[in-house]
């Protein structure tokens, strides 16, 4: 492939919302990857998304969701499926003549002067040289398995939500689900609708409450880091933690309330205050359980809904011999107001940024402010 001047890790929203950018700002480009791989693979059919219209991925605003919709009739009543936004996606690479490159970079070469640029190893032999890499790998690397809970549970017969959703395998069993917020109350109805015997759920707090989310306070801080990109650093640890708590209340301490009617009439048993203190394989394969506050109960399948957790370390493409190629503070890469990591045009995004951009970045709201943001620094260096 002849060189180019950016080539894009990851075809997830956040790949995707950068090469809308490139598409339009008439950058050679190419993006690597398969199309929203990890929604496809990754999320459940049946899951239903908290993110609005307004959460589109194109950064000139021209192919966004309300036009989408518009071109299909209007946009669908309650909230929206994920097949749904697999279709806009696709139809967001058609409108932009995204066209990924659908395999894996196997190996990143970061430039050996200043005036090369980096060499990406690309699973299907290929090659790539660009002078300037953005990755936008998404979260799917940093799947949170808490290593006290792991150690309590039998081994080879759990799985994290990430690679729990073929539910057809779990007709007729029982299932417990490790967790308390949106992800396991919604596998827990998926799971139940689907046939599943019975659902557990167990969890350490107490129940979230079915509401509705308020997200209208997050849109005006995002776009803030366009024009002050260190706002959120700047702030001391109290209002980031504090910051941190309202997203957090908004997102995890709240239940989407269509959930509500689906788990009423659900086989699921809920357990707050809850944690598991030990389990054992029965000779007929189940899984007994037994629960540190009282009870106990049997079943066939473990299900830990336990999160994501950034650690660069974790993903190898940014990874060398002597551990990370790039600064990182606490797991996250440093980065600079343009996403740039310590090596020079090499940029991260998406959930790997929120330690330097806010945890906004965790969520596709800010794909487009950081595509425009590391665009800038790309044509104006």
């Amino acid at each position: 492939m002849a060189p180019l001047t950016l080539a894009i890790i990851g075809a997830g929203p956040f790949g995707l919302a950068q090469a809308a950018w490139a598409a339009d700002a008439g950058i050679d480009y190419a993006i690597i990857g398969y199309p929203m791989q990890f929604w496809r693979e990754h999320m459940p059919e049946g899951m239903l998304l908290r993110s609005t219209a307004e959460w589109h991925l194109d950064p000139p605003g021209e192919w966004t969701m309300d036009r989408f919709f518009a071109e299909r009739g209007g946009a669908p009543t309650g909230p929206l499926a994920r097949e749904r936004y697999l279709e806009y996606t696709d139809w967001l690479q058609q409108r932009r003549g995204i066209h990924p490159v659908e395999t894996f970079v196997e190996e990143l070469q970061p430039p050996t002067s200043p005036t090369e640029g980096f060499t990406l190893s690309l699973a299907n032999g290929g090659t790539v040289q660009a002078p300037h890499v953005v990755v936008a790998l998404g979260f799917g690397a940093f799947a949170h398995t808490p290593a006290d809970l792991v150690g309590r549970l039998p081994r080879n017969r759990w799985a994290h939500t990430a690679d729990a959703v073929d539910f057809d395998r779990y007709e007729g069993r029982r299932v417990l689900i490790v967790g308390g917020r949106q992800s396991a109350f919604e596998w827990a109805a998926l799971l139940s609708e689907a046939g599943a015997a019975h659902v557990d759920v167990v969890y350490r707090h107490e129940s979230p409450r079915f509401a509705e989310s308020e997200w209208e306070w997050v849109d005006p801080l995002v776009a803030q880091t366009e024009v002050d990109p260190t706002w959120f650093r700047r702030l001391d640890e109290t209002d980031k933690q504090d910051l941190s708590r309202r997203l957090w209340a908004e997102g995890r301490l709240k239940l989407e309330p269509w959930l509500g009617e689906r788990l009423r009439h659900a086989r699921v048993t809920l357990r707050p205050g809850t944690e598991i203190a030990r389990t054992a394989i029965r000779p007929d394969g189940a899984i007994d359980v037994t629960f540190t506050s009282a009870g106990e109960t049997v079943v066939d399948d473990l299900i830990l809904a336990t999160g994501y957790k950034v650690d660069i370390s974790r993903m190898p493409l940014l990874n060398g011999p002597d551990g990370p190629i790039v600064k990182t503070r606490e797991g996250f890469p440093v980065l600079d107001d343009h996403f740039q990591s310590s090596v020079p045009r090499l940029f991260i995004t998406s959930m790997a940024a929120s330690g330097d951009f806010g945890p906004f970045f965790g969520f596709t709201v800010s794909a487009r402010v950081s595509a425009r943001q590391i665009g800038r620094a790309i044509l104006h260096g």
